[in-house]
Parts: C-alpha cells; structure tokens; sequence
C-alpha cells in the first residue's frame, strides 16, 4: 500500500458553543472560498493545504494544518509536515491520548519504524517514546482526552502494511483495523475503495472523521432533504456529526481511494435509500 499526498442536518441537538469552539478553525476556512465546494453546516469537503498553517507546542519545529479542535480540551485532529532530521517525544501532551498514522516517509516511534500506513495508539499515563524522522515525512496527529471507558490501555505501534485488507457489504469497498477499542467502542482504520466503487446512502450513530490519503473520490452529503457533491483529493477532510447522511448514487471513487476514517466512540450505520429519509 502507497499514499500519495498532492497540493445533515443541522447541528440542532448540540449546543451552540460545543460546535462554534469545535469546528472553528474549519468554518473559517470554507467561509474564505467564494467558488470552491458548496457550503456544509458541518466541515466537509475541506483540503488541507487551503487551510492555514497552524504551530503546535507539542510539535515544535513542524508545518501542521488543523482540522478541527476544542481548545478547552485541548483535543485537536491535525495534519503535520516533520522535516528531515526531526526529533521528537510522544510525551509532547501529557495527560492526553496520541494517535499517529503515517502518510508519507518513515517514521520511528520508539525503535519501531513505520512507513506508508503505519500507525500509534500512545495512552497518556504510559512511557514516553522518542519520534524521529531521517528524510522528513507527513502524518495525521490525533490529541484527544481520554475515556475512562477505553479498555485499550498500553501503546500499539503497527505496520499496517503487514495487515490484510478485509471485504465489507460494500463491493469494491476493503477495510483494515488500525484500532478498535472493546470497551469505548473507538476505531480507527483505512477504508479503500476501488474505481467506480460505490457507498450508498448512510450514516454513523456518532461523530466520524476522515481523512483522503490517495485518490480522487466524489461524494455526497444529505442536508436537509439537499444533495451536496463535490469531489476530495488527497488532503480532504471531513467531520461529519452523529446522524449526517451521505453518500448516495453520485458518491464513487474516480481512482482507487484510500481513507483514514475514525470514531472516538461505538457507532451504529444506519442505511437510507434516498438522501429525503435522511
């Protein structure tokens, strides 16, 4: 497996200053382009390298782009540029849980180097690992507060090139688990889609996040009996609250598409025949 990166409803049912604090780096960024993919009341359809770059204290010396975040938390999804030669610790953020997945380059977490796909689950309250990268590399960085109900308790560091990719209900559509917690629910893994592949109308009980890795892929999201497509390339992110229905007849990969997808909690699909069920 090889990435390659290159340049609803409405959220009724929460409050008001979850959401604004949550997704504000985001809205700023689809509020800023006047021509570019159709306004979501969620963050969908967003490319990293239009958003601004953002500095992270627990990643000093780095290029990142912030997706989304809640600054009382301190929870934040990031992509991060580490250029050659970087060094750092996994103990950057105490108190919070650390996920990494690799993008492009190597990258050593501990003495464990991991390439394209290879990924990091470090609890807080555990040893501190060294980060290092020779010849730079590029990697989502997921900081989040930890559930007391995650069973999942010790680091996980894995080349998920050694994991076999495994079939869905979906044809053309193969999955592989990076994490998937017994007691909270949380997963995290990559979904790839093969060309002309399909995902019918859904949804997800709770939030889902992805991130395109490689690809072109078109999709579609249900807003108030609305359809909205546009089409991601890598560097695409979406946000999607618990309920949001996507997908649909217009949804397909234009080449074969690789996703980092992720949950913090257990979630129910739920399949809608036409985009006004939703």
């Amino acid at each position: 497996m090889r990435f390659v990166t290159r340049p609803l409803h409405l959220l009724l049912a929460m409050p008001p200053r979850f959401w604004a604090a949550f997704f504000a780096p985001v809205l700023l960024a689809i509020a800023g382009c006047a021509s570019g993919p159709p306004k979501m009341p969620y963050p969908a359809f967003l490319q990293a390298d239009e958003l601004e770059n953002a500095y992270l204290a627990s990643v000093p010396g780095t290029i990142a782009k912030q997706f989304s975040g809640d600054p009382q938390t301190r929870r934040t999804t990031n992509r991060i540029d580490l250029p050659a030669g970087w060094e750092g610790t996994t103990g950057g953020a105490p108190g919070m849980l650390l996920e990494i997945v690799v993008l492009n380059g190597d990258v050593t977490v501990g003495d464990v180097k991991l390439g394209p796909g290879g990924y990091a689950h470090i609890p807080p309250g555990t040893f501190a690992y060294n980060i290092t990268t020779s010849d730079g590399a590029q990697i989502l960085y997921y900081r989040d507060i930890v559930d007391p109900l995650a069973m999942i308790q010790t680091p996980v560091i894995l080349d998920a090139r050694l994991i076999d990719w495994q079939p869905t209900d979906y044809a053309g559509v193969t999955i592989k688990e990076l994490r998937s917690d017994p007691g909270n629910g949380a997963r995290t893994w990559l979904m790839r889609i093969s060309p002309g592949a399909s995902i019918p109308w859904q949804s997800s009980s709770v939030v889902r996040e992805g991130y395109l890795a490689s690809g072109e892929y078109q999709h579609s999201e249900c807003v108030v009996g609305e359809v909205r497509t546009w089409i991601y390339t890598p560097g695409g992110y979406f946000l999607r609250p618990p309920g949001a229905v996507n997908g649909g007849p217009e949804s397909k990969a234009i080449t074969e598409s690789v996703w980092v997808l992720r949950e913090r909690s257990a979630g129910v699909d739920r399949k809608a025949e036409t985009c006004e069920q939703g």
